[in-house]
């Protein structure tokens, strides 16, 4: 039987991976609360559905790709949820970045339902899912990673069991911590080079050559090579304003992780206040 795959949260990065899932010839059904991106995503080959219930009806893996836990929640329960519609062997693959105790939460309730749960949290950025290349980090029982595998594999090139449900989201949060502080050594030394007339392609050369700057993050600096007028309007700044957001969620997470290790982060949790610098945003307090 060929396995159909379902989807809800069609964002920055669920965008890519919905596409990937039709591009590989997998029956694909999606939702979102935009109408616009459903009917996106359906211009290039996928089903829509009404709702997350409608969803899991329709799928034997769906996934969720949705900006925090309590969006993770709201879909999985309730009357339109997935996990109403949802069969019992089917599986659910949370994408999102959420707590490793959310995590466990969901898994649980979906357990009641005879549903399976992974953590599937996954990096590498939007552009490398668009060509199949992410990573996926995930948790939860082998035979339920097994099950999801050609799901994953539509859009990830190499699949990460790092164990038990939650240690998906555990090994995300350590990654982000990493690329949160990369960005933050970028940008300062970004900056410096600008402010004191150090050619940044000098800059760039040097630090691919010794290793040091990476593919992401010279991704991550296309931010800041825009002209002034361009990084200050409207489309850009709603842009970076979501992933300054995504970043101080993310360092929260794995803040309160810390916490809960007895683990001290002081560089994190400076540089968690600094998001806004690091992405250039305009209007900090704006939503």
């Amino acid at each position: 039987m060929t396995l159909r795959a379902g989807f809800v949260g069609i964002g920055k990065m669920g965008e890519p991976m919905a596409v990937r899932l039709s591009a590989v010839g997998l029956e694909t059904i999606v939702y979102d609360v935009r109408a616009e991106a459903v009917a996106g995503l359906v211009a290039k080959g996928a089903k829509a559905a009404g709702s997350s219930r409608e969803v899991a009806e329709r799928s034997d893996v769906i996934g969720v790709c949705v900006p925090s836990d309590h969006h993770v929640r709201a879909v999985l329960s309730g009357p339109d949820g997935i996990l109403a519609g949802a069969k019992p062997g089917s599986i659910v693959a949370v994408h999102s970045t959420i707590l490793p105790s959310t995590a466990e939460e969901v898994a649980a309730l979906a357990a009641q339902h005879g549903v399976g749960l992974l953590d599937a949290c996954v990096t590498g950025g939007d552009e490398r899912a668009l060509l199949g290349k992410l990573t996926v980090l995930t948790g939860g029982a082998p035979e339920h990673v097994e099950k999801a595998r050609p799901y994953f594999e539509a859009f990830a090139e190499r699949i990460v069991h790092a164990g038990s449900i939650g240690m998906g989201c555990k090994l995300k949060l350590c990654i982000n911590v990493m690329t949160y502080l990369q960005w933050a050594a970028a940008y300062e030394s970004f900056a410096l080079a600008k402010a004191v007339g150090l050619p940044t392609e000098m800059l760039e050369e040097a630090g691919k050559a010794n290793g040091q700057l990476t593919d992401l993050m010279i991704a991550y600096l296309r931010i800041h090579k825009l002209p002034p007028q361009v990084q200050k309007s409207d489309a850009v700044q709603t842009r970076v304003r979501g992933q300054m957001h995504t970043a101080e969620k993310d360092l929260a997470h794995a803040l309160e992780l810390a916490r809960e290790a007895g683990l001290a982060m002081p560089s994190s949790a400076l540089v968690s206040q600094l998001m806004a610098r690091i992405y250039g945003v305009e209007d900090p307090g704006r939503r």
